[in-house]
């Protein structure tokens, strides 16, 4: 099964994350085939989460793992070291009261 390259893979997401009335914005623009994402969620009281992509060696397959939570301006501090890391990397920041993020749905999971 062919991969999507990372551009299509972030225009489906917003366009979910649209459909579903979830704010969401590109802070970074990264490598169109081949770059990270990252997604930030701000929940608008002060606080996020960062989720990054991993791999559970249990399950055989990539995952969300949280990068950093907690204090917003502690989040975006991580976000920033990730990208000093990581050119290539896409940011794209989530807002949304309820905390949604649509990571978990199919074809956005891993």
């Amino acid at each position: 099964m062919a991969r999507l390259t990372a551009d299509m893979w972030v225009s489906a997401y917003l366009r979910r994350l649209d459909l579903a009335g979830i704010a969401a914005y590109v802070t970074q623009r990264g490598d169109a085939t081949a770059g990270a994402v990252l997604v930030k969620l701000a929940t608008l009281d002060g606080r996020a989460v960062a989720y990054e992509r991993g791999y559970d060696p249990m399950r055989e397959e990539r995952v969300w793992v949280v990068l950093a939570e907690g204090a917003e301006r502690e989040v975006d501090a991580a976000v920033t070291r990730q990208k000093a890391r990581d050119p290539d990397l896409w940011v794209i920041e989530v807002e949304d009261r309820a905390g949604r993020h649509l990571l978990e749905e199919e074809g956005l999971a891993g």
